[in-house]
């Protein structure tokens, strides 16, 4: 019982965590916000979307807006996901896991969509690499901590449903 109290709190590793969970949804909008708002400035959505022009493809507009969607939702995620932290609900190892999964399946499954619209491109450039390789050394280092750590399990219990055992009569 002792150890439980010893081990609750944000504390050891789960600091590194937080300042990542911190950190992440600003990371997405300034690296995100650039990306797609010259895209509705420039004219560049009318040239991609629009039937005749010379750089239409009619998977712009879903591709695009999938994009948008998945990206606004991983924002909107991510800050839930600070306030799960800093209250130690117990939720937070859960939701954490599966944004990271959804990252490492998202960013390849994007890249070959990319490559469907425009497949002189390589599916993995760069920048692509970048995030997928970022994205998979965190899954690989994070996602088992939440799994196995004694301090997660003794820190994320808030609000979490009581279990009620009803016994037949």
């Amino acid at each position: 019982m002792s150890d439980d109290i010893e081990l609750k709190g944000l504390n050891g590793w789960l600091i590194l965590v937080g300042i990542g969970v911190v950190l992440s949804p600003f990371r997405l909008l300034f690296s995100l916000v650039p990306i797609y708002k010259p895209i509705f400035e420039d004219g560049t959505w009318e040239i991609l979307t629009t039937a005749g022009s010379e750089a239409y493809d009619s998977l712009w507009a879903p591709l695009l807006i999938g994009e948008i969607v998945f990206n606004s939702v991983l924002v909107a995620a991510s800050i839930y996901l600070i306030y799960l932290f800093f209250s130690k609900h117990y939720l937070f190892p859960k939701l954490f896991i599966g944004i990271v999964t959804l990252s490492i399946v998202f960013i390849p499954l994007d890249a070959w969509v990319v490559t469907k619209v425009m497949p002189s491109e390589p599916m993995f450039d760069p920048e692509t690499t970048k995030e997928f390789m970022r994205s998979l050394v965190t899954g690989l280092i994070w996602i088992p901590y939440m799994l196995i750590s004694k301090i997660v399990k003794a820190t994320f219990v808030e609000h979490m449903p009581n279990k009620v055992i009803k016994l037949d009569s």
